[in-house]
């Protein structure tokens, strides 16, 4: 059984997200995905995510390409997560290459194209455009 990991917040899920957590899945039989916690986010980001980290869990894990979800609390402790889940592939987006080939020891590690036109950070962005905060004005 050949076992996929990958991280991420997934917060707001949208078309990016299902269609790189279903490719990655495609590449093994197992696929089990770190979702970050809500200061891992917040450090990485510098924003909050909009929905809580129990709740981004629970909407990654109904997806039926997902066998298992877990909480990343580190960066630091990717190579962890790799041995503790036995991780023969690490998949990220191609906007991190080569940013974890230092796991290459551990697991293959692949990039997948992001899906073009979308992001969680854009997506935040629209929607505040459209419903400003209270007192502020257009």
């Amino acid at each position: 059984m050949k076992t996929v990991i990958t991280f991420g917040t997934y917060d707001l899920l949208h078309i990016g997200h299902v269609s790189i957590l279903q490719r990655a899945a495609a590449l093994g039989d197992r696929l089990v995905v770190g979702v970050s916690c809500s200061d891992l986010n917040k450090s990485k980001k510098g924003r909050a995510p909009v929905y809580t980290t129990e709740d981004r869990m629970a909407i990654v894990s109904a997806l039926a390409c997902v066998d298992e979800v877990f909480v990343e609390k580190s960066l630091e402790a990717k190579g962890d997560y790799i041995k503790h889940y036995n991780a023969d592939i690490l998949v990220m987006g191609d906007d991190w290459a080569g940013r974890f080939d230092e796991f290459k020891p551990l697991c293959e590690v692949v990039y997948l194209p992001r899906t073009t036109g979308i992001s969680t950070s854009q997506l935040i962005a629209d929607i505040s455009d459209i419903n400003p905060s209270p007192g502020s004005h257009p």
